[in-house]
């Protein structure tokens, strides 16, 4: 069997509906498809994620959502007009979208943002499905809330609950057909939808070809493979990657890969399953699989990733080593208001703490250092923001001397300063944090001394 998911731009009008119905009937072991909402019909087009974000908060005020409601349907029934669906279809998502509205008043924002935003796969599936059934193919709509897909957390960035992956094996051990599956949310075990992070359609069929012990999990885009580069920063970028390790993408994804979703890699590495990337338009290329090992040419890398968005929290204090307990006390503070930090190199009298710009906002910054100052009563406290993380990914890099200095030599070659470096103990990657006005001329430079 196999587990096959389709982005926003697969599924953005009807001649793209077609196509994916194309490739699963293609192939009779594709039986479980996961979809994603809308995506752009052309470049200065809007998601229709995003319409329904900007009617939720229409809603939220009160105001009048008339317009907002009449373009998010409007979606739907070019789509359902187009393949011939029927009216029946459009005016069952007509019902569901003026159904969410109207609980407006009876939920807390977040709640009632999860639940319109969940609207677009939802509704989504229920296209695609009736698509499959128009062509005489025997398919159905299931619903997360049917399969017990439970997720805990906060709304907005829920996880799933682990118990969740027994209640699906047995949900999908029935079914018969192809079964047409919404991506990015479920249901908390109080019966509210709650949703993944923004790309958790990913997610959804990474769990799902856990859950079934599926033979491959195939992620179909936009993109004929995985490049070793972003193509908007290196046009130039030739030959897509042919096979790289569930460690490698993940710490490429971690760092802005915007291909695969970081999170969604985790239930299919648990499970063993393999990832195979592939582009919707071109259904006959092979793609980028993504497995547990690969073979390997010492000295490369696979991949170059960056993201912005971050700063640093850096701690001064004489004598800091033979305090015990200051690393806990530091994360502490964090712990308390709510911020998860993502690297933290040390020097003998100095603590960096990386972390996500929105996790520290200005109001939060002047109380994290206040009671950085209060617990631990440094010697100096300073927040850098505008931090880029350059991310350097190769199993090829384990017991090759050398790799960080090449990419230190070709930083330092362009005037890029490095203002700290971070090694994992897989040595799989090592980490870079330069300025973010210095993020894309340190990616070409990168790519011209490793592929160049």
């Amino acid at each position: 069997m196999k587990v096959c998911k389709f982005g926003g731009s697969s599924l953005a009008n009807a001649a793209q509906v077609n196509k994916v119905l194309d490739i699963v009937l293609a192939d009779p072991a594709r039986r479980i498809v996961v979809v994603s909402a809308p995506g752009k019909r052309h470049p200065g087009d809007t998601k229709v994620t995003d319409l329904l974000i900007e009617l939720a908060e229409t809603a939220l005020k009160g105001e009048n959502t008339d317009r907002q409601y009449g373009a998010v349907v409007e979606r739907y029934a070019e789509i359902a007009q187009t393949l011939n669906l029927g009216e029946a279809i459009v005016r069952t998502i007509e019902l569901d979208i003026t159904d969410r509205i109207a609980k407006v008043a009876s939920l807390e924002r977040d709640e009632f943002m999860d639940l319109m935003k969940a609207a677009g796969e939802d509704n989504s599936a229920k296209i695609v499905a009736a698509a499959f059934c128009a062509r005489g193919k025997k398919a159905r709509y299931v619903s997360p809330r049917d399969t017990g897909m439970v997720l805990t957390g906060r709304f907005g960035d829920a996880t799933l609950d682990p118990c969740s992956y027994a209640t699906l094996a047995r949900a999908f051990s029935g079914f018969a057909g192809i079964v047409v599956y919404p991506g990015f949310f479920g249901y908390t075990k109080e019966g509210k939808v709650a949703t993944f992070p923004r790309g958790g359609s990913d997610i959804t069929g990474s769990i799902l070809a856990a859950a079934v012990c599926a033979d491959v999990y195939e992620n179909f885009t936009d993109v004929d493979s995985v490049y070793p580069v972003d193509p908007r920063i290196v046009p130039e970028v030739k030959g897509g990657i042919q096979t790289m390790t569930y460690r490698e993408m993940r710490e490429l994804a971690y760092a802005g890969f915007g291909v695969f979703a970081d999170e969604a890699v985790i239930p299919a590495v648990r499970a063993r399953i393999p990832i195979n990337i592939r582009n919707t338009n071109h259904p006959g290329e092979p793609g980028t699989m993504i497995q547990q090992t690969r073979r390997v040419v010492p000295g490369t890398i696979v991949g170059i990733a960056a993201a912005d968005g971050f700063c640093n929290i850096v701690v001064e204090k004489y004598l800091m080593n033979r305090e015990v307990g200051f690393g806990r006390r530091l994360l502490q503070v964090l712990e308390n208001e709510g911020i998860a930090y993502e690297h933290m190199p040390s020097g003998v009298d100095s603590q960096c703490i990386v972390v996500k710009g929105q996790c520290l906002p200005k109001g939060k910054e002047h109380k994290v250092v206040q009671a950085i100052r209060r617990e631990l009563n440094p010697d100096f406290v300073s927040v850098e923001r505008d931090i880029s993380i350059l991310m350097v990914v190769g199993e090829g890099m384990c017991y090759t001397a050398g790799m960080l200095a090449k990419a230190c030599l070709a930083l330092a070659s362009v005037g890029i300063s490095v203002s700290m470096v971070n090694q994992g103990s897989s040595e799989v990657s090592f980490m870079l944090a330069i300025r973010s006005q210095d993020r894309e001329t340190a990616v070409r430079a990168l790519y011209k001394t490793f592929f160049g």
